[in-house]
């Protein structure tokens, strides 16, 4: 049987072999430091040659040897964090990372007497290292001889005895944490620990994600380690891991396939928020640069979105029934350029031809005909105004030829007047999304665009909202929509290339002057309009209109689609589901359910299945895996005095309780109320609105007046559900006058039955 932690000095004398490994690591990533130091002084010296080849050659090995330089130099929190000891498989093939490939064990690898020798030892890190004899130092995580780490539970261990945990800081060991996998056999390993899944879980929060790349379970891993192709979708509950499943798949994907992704990864998340809470996970698992983790409110360029539609606006906006509306908006548009001509004025052949209101009407009609983006348009519209003056010009020719010939002289003189440019510039101007966005601000406007699609209700609720400043989220959809519609204005000249650049091709190789890798990654992530993955985060929110946006990033892309129906924000399901089925188009799809909420515990977990029940009746809840026996705490607001102070001595109580992050949750137009409650407490508390805190962690939560949450929309009571499932240990509940709390200050939709 394996050795127990109660013998004197075991936990300190494992520390000090993981630590004699890590350093032994670390000589290592010196040596290889200095190798890729060397190859990019090799290739400053091939530049010396002065050919355009020997430059191109040197500029190819300088970019490869950076960035392998510039992931050997990073600094991880904990690069080495993983062990595995293993049984003797049933054959000796190895890896390509120097690791035996067998999963299964031998079949005399376990005596009769229930002892066993380890055969192999591996170190699960954050990238791949082998020794100078190719034997692995470190198996990077995502390498198939690491998926056992994930995958061995005890029911089926595979050749894993042991899994071992290993919490370090920079480049020293903190501690270990141990699992064993078969406590039944023999040999000779001691145990440290509770558990490395539960150590792991009682962390204190902050307001960043950490990676799970230590924590992994075995379905979370099934997820991350799906072959690529078409649509892989994953539900489940809160704290199931989606988001990070989501993150550490598209590391995953980089790993196994660099050359099919250099197209980019698209990482889609609701809100700023939660781009700011999960960005730093990719560069802690050794990527950065390939995935572009961007909010619906700043998909489109140049875009940056931080208001919210009330929700009768955000149910109109969000609708595909806008897709015709802004259609007609699109072409409508041409008419209201101010100062528009209604009469077109040429003089060709020696004399003066004009076209009539009526038939530069007639005209443009035609024009319209087509079905390219009204940008795109201005050509035919520029052919078909020429063809409407050689008919006026009334020229007869009776050789073919000759009449080519003078049509062609005719187009080429009247078409560089000034008089016909001009007016095709102010006739047929170019239109951009912003400015069609800002004519829908007109009520008269919009009733005539959206005829029949809108009633007069929601006409002027959606024209009032446009008038003030800023754009909301859903806004940033429908400039998205209008950027289709309208085609691209009219790029701007180029710089002209050095001719060098011209037979080198290493314009697109190398970054500009006084750029740094990570920048000209940025940069490429920024100017990319579609990519080879897109990743939906929180899928269930997204709107028709926002479907149709994230879809045309990914048209040709394989795709992993996360969420949660029972939180949705959405209200029309059906119509989102039709958006998405569109997007997806016919591509397969794999389906995967996590069922296990490594988030909330148990006291808390049960609180919020009782809203779940009311959003959404018949849905299971994710099962949580601990108990800390702390119950929520309920307390009553006073009815007619202002609820800051005691929102804000909730908030103070718990700073004190826990070593991590408190979030205060509530309803969204008192966003500004909460903020200004809790100014001065300190950079561990937030103030956030009920639909910014999708997808978000604390240690504890506030949850302010859970009615006036269930309330403010027809999806309320799945976005209080949201609310109460965002705290690791400890959550408190302030109930006012309209959440009818009773004696003991339970709201009454959190009352069980």
């Amino acid at each position: 049987m394996a050795a127990q932690t109660t013998a004197p000095g075991v936990r300190e004398r494992e520390i000090a072999a993981e630590q004699a490994h890590l350093d032994r690591v670390y000589r290592r990533l010196a040596e290889k430091i200095d190798e890729a130091e060397f190859l990019m002084s090799d290739a400053a010296k091939r530049g010396q040659v002065g050919t355009p080849g020997a430059l191109a050659e040197r500029d190819a090995q300088v970019f490869r040897a950076g960035i392998h330089l510039n992931r050997l130099n990073s600094e991880f929190e904990d690069f080495l964090f993983g062990r595995i000891d293993l049984l003797r498989g049933k054959d000796g093939k190895k890896g390509p990372d120097g690791a035996y490939t067998s999963v299964d064990p031998a079949d005399d690898a376990i005596r009769d007497d229930a002892t066993a020798d380890i055969a192999e030892t591996l170190h699960i890190g954050r990238i791949g290292v082998l020794d100078t004899e190719y034997a692995p130092l470190v198996i990077d995580w995502r390498a198939p001889a690491a998926a056992p780490f994930y995958r061995s539970t005890p029911v089926a261990p595979g050749r894993v005895v042991r899994r071992r945990v290993i919490r370090s800081k920079g480049r020293r060991v903190l501690g270990v944490e141990d699992d064993l996998l078969r406590p039944d056999l023999d040999t000779g390993l001691p145990v440290v620990g509770d558990g490395a899944l539960m150590a792991a879980l009682g962390q204190a929060r902050t307001h960043t994600m950490r990676d799970i790349v230590s924590s992994i379970q075995a379905e979370q891993d099934t997820v991350i380690r799906a072959p690529a192709a078409s649509v892989t979708e994953v539900t489940g509950g809160p704290g199931t891991g989606k988001t990070a499943v989501a993150l550490h798949r598209a590391a995953y994907l980089l790993y196994q396939d660099r050359r099919r992704y250099s197209g980019g990864i698209l990482c889609v998340s609701p809100t700023p928020l939660l781009v700011a809470y999960t960005e730093g996970v990719l560069p802690s698992l050794g990527e950065e640069g390939q995935v572009a983790i961007r909010a619906l409110g700043s998909l489109v360029d140049g875009v940056t979105a931080d208001l919210y539609d009330e929700p009768a606006v955000a149910r109109v906006k969000g609708s595909s029934r806008m897709v015709k509306v802004l259609r007609n908006a699109a072409r409508g548009c041409l008419d209201l350029t101010e100062g528009r001509p209604t009469r077109l004025r040429v003089v060709a052949f020696g004399r003066r031809i004009e076209l009539s209101e009526q038939e530069l009407a007639a005209v443009r009609h035609q024009a319209l005909g087509g079905t390219a983006p009204v940008n795109m348009l201005r050509p035919r519209a520029r052919r078909l105004l020429l063809d409407a003056l050689w008919r006026k010009a009334s020229r007869r020719f009776d050789d073919s030829e000759l009449a080519a010939e003078e049509r062609q002289g005719f187009d080429e003189d009247v078409s560089t007047e000034p008089d016909f440019t001009d007016f095709l510039d102010a006739w047929w101007p170019v239109l951009r999304p912003r400015t069609v966005l800002a004519a829908l601000a007109d009520e008269r406007r919009l009733g005539r665009w959206s005829r029949r699609v809108l009633t007069p209700p929601e006409v002027r609720r959606v024209a009032r909202s446009l008038r003030r400043d800023g754009v909301s989220v859903h806004d940033v959809a429908l400039l998205d929509e209008l950027d289709a519609l309208l085609g691209a204005p009219p790029r701007e000249k180029k710089r002209e290339m050095d001719p060098l650049d011209q037979l080198t091709g290493l314009e697109e190789l190398m970054p500009v002057r006084g750029e740094t890798q990570r920048e000209r990654a940025e940069r490429l992530a920024r100017e990319r309009t579609e990519y080879a993955h897109v990743i939906v985060d929180e899928a269930q929110d997204l709107t028709p209109m926002q479907w149709r946006m994230v879809g045309r990033r990914g048209r040709t892309a394989t795709w992993t689609v996360v969420g949660d129906p029972a939180q949705s924000s959405w209200t029309d399901m059906d119509e989102a589901d039709r958006a998405r089925d569109e997007a997806l188009g016919t591509r397969p799809r794999r389906r995967f359910t996590l069922t296990v909420n490594y988030r909330n515990p148990a006291e808390i977990a049960e609180v919020a299945s009782t809203v779940l029940a009311l959003a959404m009746p018949g849905t299971p809840s994710p099962r949580a895996v601990r108990s800390t026996g702390l119950p929520p705490r309920y307390e009553v607001l006073d009815a007619d005095t202002d609820p800051g102070p005691r929102v804000r001595a909730a908030a103070e109580r718990l700073l004190g309780e826990v070593d991590g992050t408190v979030g205060v949750v509530v309803a969204m137009n008192r966003r500004a109320q909460a903020r200004a409650w809790l100014d001065g407490l300190g950079a561990r508390v937030v103030a956030l609105g009920s639909l910014e805190a999708k997808g978000l962690e604390y240690d504890a939560t506030v949850v302010v007046s859970p009615a006036e949450i269930a309330e403010e929309s027809p999806a309320g009571l799945r976005t209080l559900y949201v609310a109460l499932t965002r705290a690791t240990q400890r959550l408190v509940v302030l109930a006012g006058r309209d959440d009818l709390p009773d004696g003991d200050g339970v709201p009454d939709l959190l009352r069980r039955d």
